[in-house]
C-alpha cells in the first residue's frame, strides 16, 4: 500500500513552511533516540505508516518497530524506537502521532464491536463515513481491529439508498422497477443492495432481484420479521444508529453484516506519545 501522496500532503500541511523552532534551537547534527510509548490500552494501527513518515522526512533515521499492526497494546508498551538526527525526528513527530493515534483509535473501537459479537454469525463492517482523503488508511485500521470493509468507493457495488428511491419515485417508478433497472444495467455479478425501512420494503426489493438487503434503523424485532419474508441465501445488513450497547441484539437477529459508521466518523484517538532523549554532542 503506497501512502506517499497522503504522507506528502500531511507533511506539507505541517512543515511546508519549515520548522522554525527546531531550526532556531536544535544544533545541526544533534543525535537522539525517541520512543513511541503507549499510554492507553487498545489495538495498534499505523506502525508501518509511522516508519514511512520518518523516512520521508529523513532517510537516515533508523526505525525499529517492536509491535506489529493489529496487536493488542497496553499502557507502558513501547511500539518502537527511532534514532538519528533530532531535528528530523521532531519534524516528523506530530504527523506520525496524528496518524498513529487516529488509526489505533479506529482499530481499538472496531475490536470492541467485534468482541461483542464474537460468537455470532454477523461480521462488523465500516461505512464510507471516513475522513476525506484518509479512507484507505481508516479502512485499513478497521481491518487491523478485526472488522471488514464495506464499499471502498461508490463504484464497488450498487447501493440503492433512500434518496435514490425518493428521486425516482418522483418520476413515477416503484421500488420494484427501481431494483429491476439496477439489476438489469449493473455489471454482471455486481452486488445490488437496497436500503429498506420496513419488512414489506425488504420483501419487495428481494422479489425484484436485489442480492443484498439493508435494514436501515430497524429494531431487532422488525429485522426478524423482515428476515422471515426473505428467500434463503440473500445477504442482509443491519445499519443505522447501532452502538456497543445494541450491536449484540442486532447480531442475534441473524443478519450477515452490521455496518457501523462510528468506527471512523467519530472515533476517539488512542493516547500514544513520543519521548525523546538526546545524545551528547561530539
Amino acid at each position: 500500500m503506497d501512502n506517499s501522496a497522503i504522507i506528502d500532503l500531511a507533511l506539507a500541511e505541517d512543515t511546508g513552511y519549515g520548522d522554525v523552532t527546531s531550526e532556531i534551537l536544535i544544533p545541526p547534527g544533534l543525535q537522539g533516540k525517541a520512543t513511541l510509548l503507549v499510554k492507553e490500552e487498545g489495538i495498534l494501527a499505523g506502525g508501518e505508516l509511522a516508519r514511512d513518515i520518518f523516512l520521508r522526512v529523513d532517510p537516515t533515521l533508523k526505525i525499529d518497530l517492536l509491535i506489529q499492526d493489529g496487536a493488542k497494546i497496553k499502557h507502558g508498551d513501547i511500539i518502537g524506537t527511532v534514532s538519528g538526527n533530532v531535528a528530523g525526528i521532531l519534524k516528523a513527530e506530530r504527523v506520525v502521532l496524528n496518524f498513529m493515534q487516529r488509526l489505533s483509535g479506529i482499530a481499538s473501537q472496531t475490536a470492541l464491536y467485534v468482541d461483542k459479537i464474537k460468537d455470532c454469525h454477523a461480521k462488523i463492517v465500516d461505512t464510507r463515513k471516513t475522513t476525506p482523503g484518509l479512507r484507505v488508511l481508516e479502512k485499513y485500521a478497521v481491518r487491523m481491529g478485526g472488522g471488514q470493509n464495506h464499499r471502498m468507493h461508490m463504484g464497488d457495488a450498487v447501493l440503492i439508498k433512500d434518496n435514490h428511491i425518493a428521486a425516482l419515485r418522483k418520476m413515477g417508478m416503484s421500488l420494484t422497477e427501481i431494483v429491476k433497472k439496477a439489476k438489469t444495467e449493473a455489471p454482471k455479478d455486481m452486488t445490488v443492495e437496497v436500503e429498506t425501512t420496513t419488512p414489506e420494503e425488504a420483501r419487495e426489493a428481494a422479489a425484484a432481484g436485489a442480492t443484498m438487503i439493508m435494514f436501515d434503523n430497524m429494531s431487532p424485532g422488525l429485522i426478524r420479521k423482515a428476515l422471515a419474508l426473505l428467500p434463503r441465501g440473500i445477504k442482509t445488513e443491519a445499519s443505522g444508529g447501532i452502538t456497543l450497547e445494541t450491536v449484540r441484539a442486532a447480531a442475534e437477529t441473524g443478519v450477515d453484516i452490521i455496518s457501523i459508521g462510528a468506527l471512523t466518523h467519530s472515533v476517539k484517538a488512542l493516547d500514544i506519545s513520543l519521548e525523546l532523549e538526546t545524545l551528547p554532542m561530539k
